[in-house]
């Protein structure tokens, strides 16, 4: 009989079989036991509008059927809401599924990509798929660094730079003003990706506006977050609309779940829960910064729905502190660069769950000092 095997790419043969993050379902098979507190992948827990959930609920019996592939009714309410045009908006399976999309589009093997020395690394990941050379810079006061960005992006000659506003990992924001003036210094024939993930939270003034007009930059938005529908897998891009209509080229045109679709066409309407969600949000940032204090330990300031805590030392400290709150069932995570890996990241959840951390903590940061001295 003759042998047959699936023959990879030289680029997908290159790259290691891995992903971006180790899942806290992945960590509790390993564990044999379930985390009592889940706050280490930015989820929101304050959960989605019940209005959404029923209207997911409803949707559930005609999922025998195809999702709109032109996403159109989720796309007009988008357009409404941003009193923009449609043909501005592409929606997408979240802004990991988008940013896979765009890379695509534009990267091919040995193009240049800037990024930020331990921003979001799922970017990292999809860059490195197509066979793109990252080229990054470090933070700046634990903020990403645009003039920097910027740079680097005219230095190399970079095809994509990628910014968060807010910050992933560490909470932190630039204003509006800043933003633009990064949009305005984009070097010609190269693409800002603004990931606005969790702008929802942030003050008044952190987005500058949309002008769908400008090629220079496309902005990413999402249902994961102040939404609370992670698991549901809707995100959007807004742009020019040359560049939102290239994604016809590409994306998979069933790849959104038609109850994910109508479980966002009804939370984007359902204003009183996101504004309770943002309260309950800040909230639980205020009680993190007070279970740090009460440790001896300082937190950033954070405009999204996690806080970074600073354990006060190295990255090393600061990963044997989070072993020890995994260790005592809570699920937390934490930057990978130095030196934002001296903190580690807790999410924003609901008040039970901020009791955990504030039982936990005490004798983890001791185990892990324990650890620093042996």
């Amino acid at each position: 009989m003759t042998k047959t095997y699936a023959r990879l790419t030289p680029l997908a043969d290159s790259l290691p079989s891995t992903v971006p993050f180790v899942g806290p379902e992945t960590q509790e098979r390993a564990r044999g036991r379930e985390f009592s507190a889940r706050l280490g992948a930015n989820e929101n827990t304050f959960g989605p509008s019940p209005d959404a959930i029923d209207a997911m609920a409803k949707a559930a019996s005609d999922v025998w059927m195809y999702g709109d592939p032109e996403n159109f009714d989720l796309r007009d309410a988008l357009a409404s809401h941003h009193g923009i045009g449609g043909e501005n908006i592409v929606v997408g399976e979240g802004i990991d599924g988008l940013l896979g999309y765009l890379v695509r589009l534009i990267i091919g093997p040995a193009d240049v990509v800037v990024t930020s020395q331990g921003a979001y690394p799922t970017f990292n990941y999809h860059v490195a798929g197509f066979g793109g050379r990252l080229e990054t810079v470090p933070y700046k006061d634990d903020h990403e660094d645009p003039e920097a960005l910027i740079a680097k992006a005219a230095e190399t000659g970079a095809k994509l730079v990628y910014i968060a506003n807010p910050d992933n990992p560490m909470g932190t924001w630039h204003d509006a003003p800043t933003m633009q003036r990064m949009i305005e210094a984009v070097p010609e024939g190269c693409l800002l990706i603004l990931d606005e993930a969790y702008v929802e939270f942030a003050p008044a003034g952190t987005a500058p506006a949309l002008d769908t007009d400008d090629p220079r930059v496309i902005r990413m938005r999402t249902f994961s977050k102040a939404y609370g529908m992670a698991g549901a897998r809707v995100g959007y891009a807004i742009g020019a609309a040359p560049l939102i209509t290239a994604f016809n080229k590409i994306r998979n045109h069933f790849g959104m779940c038609r109850i994910s679709q109508a479980g966002a066409l009804v939370a984007l309407k359902d204003r009183y829960h996101l504004e309770q969600t943002v309260g309950n949000v800040a909230a639980a940032r205020a009680r993190i910064d007070e279970i740090a204090q009460q440790n001896g330990l300082t937190t950033l300031p954070s405009a999204t729905n996690f806080v970074a805590v600073d354990c006060g030392k190295d990255g090393a400290f600061a990963k044997a502190v989070l072993d020890e709150m995994i260790a005592r069932d809570v699920f937390v995570r934490m930057p990978f660069a130095e030196p934002q890996n001296r903190c580690i990241r807790i999410s924003a959840g609901r008040p039970d769950e901020l009791d955990l951390v504030a039982q936990a903590l005490p004798s983890a940061l001791d185990a892990a000092m324990s650890k620093l001295k042996t």
